[in-house]
């Protein structure tokens, strides 16, 4: 059995799930829901896999939230997990 890490996303224009394998290029797809995205993720991943094991070009190490100060702002801190 094979686990990866994958980094979801929703695009702001099509309203897709996009979904890739941090350093493995071609490991992506998407979907209308996370759940479709994951249904074509695995079968992406399982074609590639028949290739033979993956030569991952970087490792995952994690997600970090950085904050930033704006100049002149006085918008409220609204914690973690929330950009710009």
């Amino acid at each position: 059995m094979h686990a990866f890490n994958v980094i979801v996303e929703r695009d702001l224009e099509t309203g897709l799930f996009v979904g890739s394998v941090p350093g493995w290029s071609g490991a992506h797809s998407q979907g209308s829901s996370v759940e479709k995205l994951e249904k074509n993720l695995q079968q992406v991943i399982g074609l590639l896999l028949e290739d033979g094991e993956p030569e991952l070009e970087s490792e995952f190490v994690g997600l970090r939230t950085i904050r930033i100060a704006s100049m002149g702002s006085s918008l409220p801190d609204l914690g973690p997990g929330h950009g710009c």
